[in-house]
C-alpha cells in the first residue's frame, strides 16, 4: 500500500479485485477474518475514497480556498491532514510516512495560512457532495447506496484507532447525514484504518519511508517514476536501494530478490491483519452483501476516468 491515496482505471482495474482477492476466499486472520475479503474490500472502497483528490470539482473548492491547482498536491495535503488540525510538516510527514519531509513542508508549510483545518474540512465535504452527484447521478439517492452506506458504516464505527494517527482523526469527525457522504466517510476511515496498520507493518519489516518504496517499486508495483512522485532525491532513492541491497533484498538493477518478494508478501499480509477487525463487527453476509453493493458504484468511479491507471498503492499487484 505505501501510504498513498489513488485508484485504478480502465479494464485491468475491474479484473485485479477477484484476482488478488481470490474471489474473495482467502486464508483466515486473527478472528477469523477471511483476509482475501479483507484486502478485496480495500480494492474496492480505495477508489470510493480518492475520488477526493483527483476530481474537478475538488480542485475548484480548493481553488476557492487560494490552493494551487496545476498539479493535485497543492490540495491533496491539507484535504488529507486536515482531520489532524494544524498539524505542521514533521507530524504530517510522520502520518503520510512515504513522502519526502521537504516535500509535505512544501505543501503544509503554509496551508493552514491560506484557510484554517476547519474550512478545508468543508470544502472538502462539499467537494466530494458534488463529485459523487456528478459521477453517480440519481444513484446518490438509491436505496442501494443508502444500505451500502449504513453497511460501511457499521465497520468504521467498529474500528480501533489506538494508535492509528488518521483513522482516529477521521473518525472523531461527525458523520454527514446524506448517505453518500456517510459511504465516503465510511470509505475514508477504514482506508486511513488500514493504511495507520500498513505503517506499522512497514516498521515491524525494517523499512523505513524511502525503503518501502523502494521495496515496492522493486516488486513491479508500480514504475520507478511512478514512486519518484513522493518527493525523494536521486541520491536518496539511490541510498535507500543500498540499504536494501545489503540485506539482501534487491539486487544492484533495483529489482526484487525471492527475499525482498517474499518480505512484502508479509508486510501484505500482515496489512490485512491488522485491517481485519472492523469486518468482523459484520455477520459474512453482510460483508458479502456489500461488496455486491459497491460494486456498482466502483464501476462508476472507475468509469468516470478521474483516477490514474497506475498508481503507488499496488491495487491489482498485491
Amino acid at each position: 500500500m505505501s501510504g498513498n491515496v489513488s485508484g485504478t482505471s480502465g479494464a485491468g482495474g475491474a479484473g485485479a479485485v477477484g484476482e488478488a482477492s481470490g474471489q474473495g476466499h482467502g486464508p483466515a486472520g486473527a478472528g477469523g477474518a477471511d483476509l482475501g475479503r479483507v484486502r478485496q474490500l480495500w480494492h474496492l472502497l480505495e477508489p470510493l475514497h480518492a475520488v477526493l483528490y483527483y476530481a474537478p470539482e475538488a480542485f475548484e473548492e480548493a481553488a476557492a480556498l487560494g490552493y494551487g491547482t496545476e498539479e493535485r498536491w497543492p490540495s491533496y495535503f491539507p484535504y488529507r491532514a486536515a482531520p489532524l488540525g494544524a498539524a505542521g510538516g514533521r507530524r504530517v510527514a510522520s502520518a503520510f510516512y512515504s513522502f519526502s519531509p521537504r516535500m509535505v513542508e512544501e505543501h503544509i508549510g503554509s496551508a493552514w495560512r491560506k484557510a484554517s483545518p476547519e474550512q478545508v474540512l468543508a470544502a472538502r465535504e462539499r467537494a466530494v457532495d458534488r463529485a459523487y452527484r456528478a459521477i453517480l447521478g440519481d444513484r446518490v439517492a438509491s436505496p442501494e447506496l443508502a444500505e451500502a452506506a449504513g453497511l460501511a458504516r457499521r465497520a468504521a464505527e467498529a474500528a480501533d484507532t489506538a494508535g492509528r494517527q488518521l483513522a482516529a482523526a477521521n473518525a472523531a469527525l461527525p458523520w454527514p447525514e446524506a448517505p453518500h457522504l456517510q459511504l465516503w466517510h465510511a470509505a475514508t476511515i477504514l482506508r486511513e484504518h488500514r493504511g495507520d496498520g500498513h505503517l506499522a507493518a512497514l516498521l515491524v519489516a525494517g523499512l523505513d519511508p524511502a525503503a518501502s518504496l523502494v521495496s515496492f517499486a522493486a516488486i513491479g508495483a508500480a514504475s520507478v517514476e511512478r514512486f519518484e512522485s513522493r518527493g525523494w532525491s536521486p541520491d536518496e532513492w539511490a541510498a535507500a536501494r543500498d540499504r536494501l541491497t545489503a540485506r539482501g533484498l534487491v539486487d544492484e538493477g533495483g529489482i526484487a530478490t525471492e527475499a525482498g518478494r517474499e518480505l512484502r508478501r508479509r508486510v501484505e499480509r500482515h496489512t490485512d491483519q491488522l485491517a481485519a477487525a472492523p469486518w468482523q463487527a459484520l455477520a459474512p453476509e453482510s460483508v458479502t452483501r456489500l461488496t455486491d453493493l459497491i460494486g456498482e458504484f466502483w464501476v462508476a468511479v472507475l468509469g468516470s476516468g478521474l483516477l490514474p491507471s497506475e498508481t503507488t498503492l499496488g491495487i491489482g499487484k498485491v
